[in-house]
C-alpha cells in the first residue's frame, strides 16, 4: 500500500475526489465523454469494502490524515491512499468528510436487458427516477427482498453515484442492472421475455397490493415512476395491471422509496 499526503486541493492526484457534493457536475464529469468517463466513488467503510467484494476494481483512497482506524480491506498493491487534513479534504471533496474513507473505482460495461432478464423471475422497473437516495434505497430493497434485476429508463441516475451506492449500503454491486431505451418502447423487451407488467399507482381505482395474486413462476415486473409524477401514462398504458398501496386519514401517498420497499415485499413473498 502506497501514502501520499495532500496538502494542496488542487493536486491533480486527486481530481476524482473533487466537487463530489454537486450531483449535475459529477454525473457530466463521469458520462461518457467526461473527463472521469470510466471510474465511480465510494464513500464509506462498508461501501468501500462491499465495492472490493463485488469485484470492481480499486484505483485510489482518500482519507483523513488523522485516520487510526485499520482499513476494513486489503488495499493492493500499486493502490495509493491519499491523506489529507481535514480543512484540505473540505475543500477537496465540498463537504467534510466522516464516513472514514472515499474510494475510486472502475466502472465496468454495462450490462445489456437481454443478458439481466435471462433468468430473472422478479424485477423492477424505474421511471424518471434521478433522486440519487430514492433510487438507493430502492436497489437496497430490492437486494434485501429477492428481487432478481433492475432496469432503468433512460432519464434514471446512476445506481453508482456516490450518493445512491452509499444509502444502499453498498447492496447496489451485487443487484443485476441494465438500462432500457426510452418508454414506451423500451418495455418491448420485458413483454418479449414473458414478464407481467404490474404499475405502482395511487389512482384510487387501481386495485390494492395487498390483493394481488402472482404464480408463484410467474415473471413479474414491478413499475415505478419518480418521486411526484410517477409513472407517465403512457407507460402505464402498456402495463398488464395497475395497483395501489391503501392509503388512511387523507393521506394521498408515500415517498416512493418506502411505497417501492412495501410493493417489493409483496411480490416477493
Amino acid at each position: 500500500m502506497l501514502t501520499a499526503l495532500v496538502t494542496d486541493p488542487d493536486d491533480p492526484r486527486i481530481a476524482p475526489f473533487v466537487g463530489l457534493r454537486d450531483h449535475e457536475l459529477r454525473r457530466q464529469r463521469e458520462q461518457p465523454g467526461g473527463d472521469m468517463a470510466g471510474v465511480f466513488i465510494c464513500e464509506g467503510d462498508l461501501v468501500v469494502e462491499r465495492a472490493l467484494r463485488a469485484g470492481y476494481q480499486l484505483t485510489a483512497v482518500l482519507v483523513d490524515a488523522k485516520r487510526t482506524v485499520p482499513f476494513p480491506f486489503a488495499v493492493g498493491e500499486g493502490v495509493v491512499v491519499y491523506t489529507a487534513m481535514p480543512p484540505v479534504l473540505a475543500r477537496i471533496t465540498g463537504y467534510e468528510l466522516h464516513r472514514g474513507m472515499l474510494a475510486c473505482f472502475v466502472r465496468r460495461p454495462e450490462s445489456d436487458a437481454s443478458t439481466v432478464l435471462e433468468h430473472a423471475r422478479r424485477i423492477i422497473v424505474l421511471e424518471g427516477v434521478n433522486n440519487p437516495t430514492n433510487l438507493g434505497i430502492m436497489a437496497r430493497s430490492a437486494a434485501a427482498l429477492g428481487i432478481d434485476a433492475m432496469l432503468l429508463d433512460t432519464f434514471c441516475c446512476d445506481p453508482l453515484y456516490r450518493r445512491s451506492s452509499r444509502v444502499a449500503m453498498g447492496e447496489v454491486f451485487k443487484l443485476p442492472y441494465a438500462r432500457l431505451g426510452e418508454f414506451p418502447g423500451g418495455l418491448d423487451i420485458l413483454h418479449d421475455h414473458g414478464f407481467e407488467l404490474v404499475a405502482l399507482t395511487p389512482d384510487v381505482d387501481a386495485a390494492p397490493i395487498d390483493h394481488l395474486q402472482l404464480a408463484h413462476s410467474a415473471r413479474v415486473a414491478l413499475l415505478f415512476g419518480a418521486e411526484g409524477p410517477g409513472l407517465s401514462d403512457t407507460t402505464l398504458s402498456c402495463c398488464d395491471r395497475q395497483v395501489r398501496i391503501p392509503m388512511h386519514d387523507g393521506v394521498d401517498s408515500l415517498n416512493i422509496a418506502a411505497a417501492a420497499a412495501i410493493a417489493i415485499w409483496c411480490v416477493s413473498r
